[in-house]
């Protein structure tokens, strides 16, 4: 089943000083099947932390439609549109987006709290997601006490709280040492094969190597896919960094 399409997506931006506009996406399609695990590629500039804003309602498209579960999200009232991603979505950073003045716990309760959720209900869905991620021992420590793999593992869990139809991961390994790195593609792997979508924009070629499809952006549209098929990580990581060479030298599509 479909959860999330993206059809004939344009963004096109004014420049403050002379009115030049500059295009990010000219005409983005794809589709993500409920309980996928996609990646997005592509170099800088190519318009792909642009399409993770509008997937996320943080921006809206020049024109094209995002719709997720049919709803199309580029036209849900601004009056709406927090409590639509609250519900709704769950996000990642590469910089965790943790309050240092919060506990890694009320920071995974948080979402919940703004959603008016009883403590009681917060307390029983808090409890198996800390023990899933190996958390439950460090929930009353602060963010400048733990380390950046205990920072992104509470941000999982703050992402997973409210059981979202999609989680959006941007960077996510990007402030990770390599073991913390190894641990959190190992988490996503782990939580996508018992049914969580994920869509993750990453530069590195190992995080998008654990995914089951990558998309790659170029000059705004989607330049090709991968998927995975068969392949093992090592196999689907020689893959995109053969189609990565492709994009930098200005190759054509490759099959």
């Amino acid at each position: 089943m479909t959860i999330l399409e993206v059809r004939n997506l344009k963004k096109i931006y004014t420049t403050r000083f002379g009115g030049n506009k500059v295009q990010a996406l000219s005409d983005v399609n794809f589709t993500v099947e409920e309980g996928e695990y996609v990646s997005i590629m592509g170099e800088s500039g190519s318009g792909k932390t642009t399409l993770l804003n509008i997937l996320a309602a943080l921006d809206k498209p020049t024109s094209g439609e995002v719709l997720l579960r049919d709803v199309d999200i580029t036209t849900i009232r601004d009056s709406q549109i927090s409590a639509f991603r609250r519900d709704n979505l769950g996000f990642v950073f590469q910089d965790f987006n943790l309050l240092d003045t919060f506990s890694l716990q009320d920071n995974i309760l948080l979402p919940l709290v703004l959603a008016g959720v009883h403590y009681a209900e917060m307390s029983s869905r808090l409890k198996p997601i800390a023990e899933r991620l190996g958390i439950s021992a460090i929930l009353k420590k602060y963010p400048y006490e733990v380390s950046g793999g205990e920072k992104q593992r509470a941000a999982v869990a703050r992402a997973l709280i409210t059981s979202p139809q999609l989680i959006l991961a941007d960077e996510p390994t990007g402030s990770l040492d390599s073991r913390a790195t190894d641990a959190l593609l190992r988490l996503f792997a782990e939580i996508n094969r018992e049914g969580q979508t994920i869509l993750m924009v990453t530069h590195s070629v190992k995080a998008a190597s654990h995914a089951n499809r990558v998309l790659f952006i170029k000059d705004g549209e989607v330049f090709h896919q991968l998927y995975r098929g068969m392949m093992s990580d090592e196999e689907l990581y020689q893959k995109i960094t053969d189609t990565l060479t492709i994009i930098a030298t200005g190759g054509e599509r490759n099959a």
